[in-house]
């Protein structure tokens, strides 16, 4: 072969070779944009990690790479986004602003000049749980950018529930030879097919662990509705009784009501995370009994308290108490007043029990179905103080926790394309906005706040 051949093939090899390495560069999960909101979104629907290129020094191409692997890997739908200070990104509206773009449930974390924050979907990891992750990224002094994501992209992939989106596609591998394969369409047929099977299998177990969980809580709600309904009728109240006024007649119309609306919830229950509005029902149908009762009695209306934490089914708590799980910490809880001389008398509390496979259990020492039934209960924003240190506790935070994180079982799972339908006022997130990213403490601003600089 003469030289002038050579050269005319040499030609166009390296056209394809420059080619295969464009398409390589820009499907690499670290992959870097021309720079802005829109190419950050853009980026982030490919991979989980994206810098843009006026910060590529905070965080160098096989930095950002292994990161994106570890997320990918981890099969979490964790997003990271390494950006400097610049004008359009608002740092008091970022964090919405990031995730309506993508358009995808999931944990969002910013690092954003010198300052970091985080926000998530509540199916995805609840406000407290965020907060508490960036405190302690905040707190840890790490000397790099690299070193802090790296930390707070460990605790995530441990404790946020859900699945990598599908458009990022397969594993964490990235550099040249997923590019070429790209470039060259090999086996995106059978590698699409392979996915596909994947994700239909692992929605079809979560289906059938839903079901299960679901059919497991029925029992213990069933119960709980009819503890309810055999309160109304212990009651013996008539609204045209002697002395019965609009007040009674309104608090018996209220429990009436939860009752029928706790039933109708049960009812249509389809999903664990179902069950947290017929427990909610149910407390404020206790509640409403308990005023009614001391309307009738002539005592002073009850304070609003959660349920005695022990049993809700003993209504409204009356006073706080101090309480460890065995091998726990002390923790405050509230108790009723039955619950609170026994504790007082040194014995143990009167504990709602559920049927487990090891046999009857505190629920607090039961699978994570009973998250979105206690969350019904107390709240999502005190039950992982109350429950810290138990089973239920530490499942809640597993990606098998239905409804786990007890915000509310409303949005996208985790990994979902959900658009920009989502409550930005339920995306929480850490505190002090983007403050003090090297972790020195919190900052004097709200979440999100210009001021968090």
């Amino acid at each position: 072969m003469n030289s002038a051949t050579r050269r005319a093939l040499i030609g166009p090899v390296l056209l394809v070779v420059a080619a295969l390495l464009a398409v390589a560069m820009a499907m690499a999960p670290g992959a870097r944009a021309a720079g802005g909101l829109d190419e950050a979104a853009a980026a982030l629907k490919k991979g989980p990690v994206y810098v843009d290129p006026r910060a590529a020094g905070m965080l160098s191409a096989s930095e950002a790479d292994a990161l994106a692997k570890k997320i990918k890997d981890a099969n979490k739908p964790v997003f990271v986004a390494v950006l400097p200070k610049a004008a359009e990104y608002r740092p008091s509206s970022l964090l919405k602003d990031l995730r309506t773009k993508v358009g995808i449930s999931g944990l969002y974390a910013v690092e954003l000049g010198d300052g970091f924050n985080a926000g998530a979907d509540p199916r995805v990891m609840s406000r407290n749980s965020v907060q508490n992750l960036v405190s302690a990224v905040k707190h840890s002094q790490y000397p790099t950018v690299a070193e802090r994501l790296n930390s707070f992209v460990d605790s995530a992939d441990q404790s946020a529930r859900g699945h990598a989106p599908d458009s990022w596609g397969g594993s964490g591998d990235s550099g040249f030879d997923t590019g070429t394969a790209i470039g060259l369409g090999v086996l995106v047929a059978v590698g699409g097919g392979g996915a596909y099977a994947i994700a239909r299998r692992n929605r079809r177990r979560r289906a059938e662990e839903e079901r299960a969980a679901l059919e497991d809580l029925r029992v213990v709600v069933d119960e709980d509705i009819t503890a309810f309904g055999e309160e109304l009728d212990r009651l013996d109240f008539s609204p045209g009784e002697p002395g019965a006024d609009d007040a009674m007649r309104a608090d018996y119309s209220h429990a009436l009501d939860a009752y029928e609306n706790a039933k109708t919830a049960m009812a249509a229950a389809q999903h664990p995370g179902d069950v947290q509005a017929v427990t909610q029902a149910l407390e404020e149908g206790r509640f409403a009994l308990a005023t009614l009762a001391a309307r009738r009695e002539g005592r002073p209306l009850p304070e609003r308290r959660l349920p005695c934490f022990f049993d809700p089914r003993h209504g409204p708590s009356v006073v706080d108490a101090t309480w460890a799980p065995p091998g726990g910490a002390e923790r405050t809880v509230p108790v009723c007043a039955a619950d609170k001389s026994r504790l007082d008398d040194g014995r143990e509390p009167l504990a709602r029990t559920v049927r487990t496979e090891s046999g009857d259990r505190p629920y607090w020492d039961a699978g994570p179905a009973y998250a979105p039934w206690a969350g019904g209960y107390f709240g999502g924003g005190l039950l992982p103080g109350l429950l810290v240190g138990t089973m239920l506790g530490n499942m809640m935070m597993a990606p098998h926790a239905y409804g786990a994180d007890v915000g509310g079982p409303a949005g996208a799972d985790g990994g979902d394309v959900s658009g920009a339908d989502f409550n930005p006022d339920d995306f929480g997130g850490g505190f002090g906005g983007f403050g003090d990213g090297g972790g020195g403490g919190f900052d004097g601003g709200g979440f999100g706040g210009d001021g968090g600089f």
